[in-house]
């Protein structure tokens, strides 16, 4: 794929930094074609063994369908493999991602660990983990993030996507939980930056994962009677990562087609 290196130098696009772009029908993949679509370069992250042990399985090929798409759109793209639940990561892939395209304008955190299990059968271990890959990560890449920051002031974005998800699934929703409060606390304290800093609740959205038990039961609670889209999430994320979202800062941002 190209480098923006290799681009013209009088059309610059901002680069877009996701995580958690794994899979083709995933809101991670939905963002990045939204935004590249919008005039972004899109450095992402995946990490085949999180899928692989999912019930929906490793999709083949899907880094490179990514890239592609991407590329048709006019993007330079770095897909960047990374575990998250290990410390080193973050800083490892803000190296690889300014290496190829140049520093991050927009820090998208949309990767997650999500294991259902409840208070009395949630293991330690899958507790741990939550935490590392939810809270812990999402805490290492703002702070990357903000370490690094060198594009113009008041272009900055960090956007997380969050679950009020509980009962049931106990490590996930804490988590997302912990990593809300993260997010919030960037909008002030990377005020300085001109950053602003938003988590995003997009509700139960299909990409694979419901049962049919699930869909009846979302599309039931919900007044616009249908589901939620990876397109739904990134439009709201393309608003908020435009001058015109910049006035949006420090909030938590349901937009989940008013599900009861």
């Amino acid at each position: 794929m190209t480098t923006r290196t290799e681009q013209s130098p009088s059309s610059p696009r901002p680069l877009a930094l996701i995580t958690g772009v794994g899979r083709t029908a995933g809101i991670g993949a939905g963002i990045a074609r939204r935004l590249a679509a919008s005039g972004w370069d899109i450095a992402f992250t995946y990490w085949k063994p999180y899928d692989a042990r999912m019930a929906w399985g490793a999709e083949p090929g899907a880094t490179g369908t990514i890239e592609a798409g991407l590329a048709e759109l006019g993007a330079a793209t770095a897909a960047i493999e990374a575990d998250l639940a290990d410390p080193e990561a973050p800083a490892r892939v803000f190296d690889e991602a300014e290496r190829r395209l140049g520093p991050v304008t927009a820090l998208v955190l949309s990767h997650c660990e999500s294991v259902d299990s409840g208070l009395l059968d949630t293991t330690v271990e899958s507790f741990d983990r939550h935490f590392a890959v939810n809270t812990r990560a999402t805490w290492l890449l703002i702070r990357e993030y903000g370490r690094r920051f060198s594009v113009e002031r008041g272009t900055g974005r960090i956007i997380s996507l969050t679950s009020d998800h509980t009962v049931g699934n106990l490590p996930y929703g804490a988590s997302k939980g912990a990593m809300d409060r993260v997010t919030l606390a960037a909008a002030h304290e990377l005020a300085h930056l001109g950053v602003t800093a938003n988590a995003v609740n997009p509700g139960p959205v299909d990409t694979g994962w419901m049962t049919e038990e699930v869909r009846a039961h979302c599309l039931a609670a919900t007044p616009l009677g249908r589901l939620g889209t990876p397109q739904d999430t990134a439009h709201l994320v393309d608003f908020l990562c435009s001058r015109e979202g910049q006035w949006v800062n420090g909030q938590l941002l349901k937009s989940n087609g008013g599900l009861a």
